[in-house]
């Protein structure tokens, strides 16, 4: 058989996967499933939302896959102070915002498959709490939040695609830890999350412990996950994934047994299927970061000033307001956003 038969042969094997996935993903409904069927074919065919990079006006780009999947850049315990603690917030323009400006849109790396997150709606638009963040730094920088390019990267393409100036910002369930700090800027934490175990409904797997010994366990490639498994594995076989709802999918397929994800993305994961749950507790505390270039000093100082804005106003707040839209029904409803931490320099 040539090569060229045996990827058409392949080609023609995934829809009918996806379409058996898709059944078990329950509870949904009527248009909300055709959605949950749309995010799995996302998943297996990425494709960049827009073809414009930021410093390149607006010729042609592509979100490229990577030759090969990096390290997680994670350990168990931070050794850097406070990594947490950003530049403190400011409005005065900059290159870099007046850069964003000059090309008029706000370039956004971003997930477009992570239910409550970033996922596409059945109209085929970008919703979740990230884009809404995303939105709300375009309004502020260029006075329209529909100013923005969205591209969708994968997990293990964050940092590169904010090196290669394919994007400006990327806003996508981001862990900050001191290794990242190495290679990408952030700013102040936007939400708290932790790592926890997905399971089937019944599993014998009851947390991230020894009950995953000889468990086939998902992970999203450069993901905080993906390093936790390779730091204490408890005997479990790691299996690594493009994108985190790859994971779910494989899950619904039967080739996995479990999912280490952030919590926080396992709930959204936990309402597409009800037939799978967390299990055990947190084993992390991670905060979400918007991740910027490390030159990108102006952009920082204005993204922290933007969360500041979008932190007040309590129970009334952006923030408290887009977290009961997208949350409410999957989180616990007395969260409030982590407290700013700010450094000199």
């Amino acid at each position: 058989m040539s090569a060229v038969r045996i990827r058409r042969t392949q080609a023609e094997r995934r829809p009918g996967r996806l379409r058996r996935a898709a059944g078990r993903l329950r509870g949904w409904g009527g248009v909300s499933a055709m959605a949950a069927a749309c995010a799995m074919t996302a998943a297996a065919v990425l494709l960049p939302l827009a073809q414009s990079s930021p410093g390149t006006g607006h010729h042609p780009g592509v979100v490229r896959e990577p030759a090969s999947m990096a390290a997680a850049p994670f350990t168990l315990t931070d050794t850097c102070p406070d990594p947490e603690a950003s530049l403190r917030p400011s409005a005065l323009d900059g290159p870099t915002i007046e850069r964003i400006r000059r090309a008029g849109k706000l370039v956004a790396g971003v997930d477009q498959n992570s239910f409550k997150w970033g996922y596409r709606n059945p109209d085929g638009h970008l919703d979740g709490f990230d884009i809404d963040l995303v939105k709300a730094i375009a309004k502020d920088i260029l006075g329209n939040e529909e100013a923005v390019i969205y591209r969708a990267i994968p997990t293990s393409q964050r940092i590169p695609a904010l090196q290669e100036g394919r994007v400006d910002i990327v806003v996508r369930t981001m862990t900050i830890n001191c290794k990242r700090l190495e290679d990408v800027a952030f700013s102040t934490a936007y939400f708290e999350a932790g790592q926890q175990v997905l399971a089937p409904k019944g599993s014998p797997i009851t947390g991230y412990d020894a009950s995953l010994k000889g468990r086939r366990i998902c992970t999203a490639a450069g993901s905080t996950a993906e390093a936790a498994l390779k730091a204490q594995g408890y005997g479990s076989v790691p299996v690594s994934v493009p994108n985190q709802l790859d994971c779910l999918v494989r899950l619904q397929l039967g080739e996995v047994d479990g999912i280490i994800t952030d919590n926080a993305l396992a709930a959204g994961q936990a309402a597409q299927d009800p037939s799978v749950q967390l299990v055990g507790a947190p084993f992390t505390r991670e905060f979400y970061g918007v991740a910027m270039n490390k030159d990108a000093s102006d952009l920082v100082r204005r993204v922290n000033k933007v969360l500041e804005n979008y932190r007040a106003g309590g129970d009334q707040s952006p923030w408290a307001t887009s977290y009961r839209k997208h949350f409410e029904d999957v989180l616990p409803k007395a969260a409030v956003p982590p407290a700013p931490k700010y450094r000199e320099g």
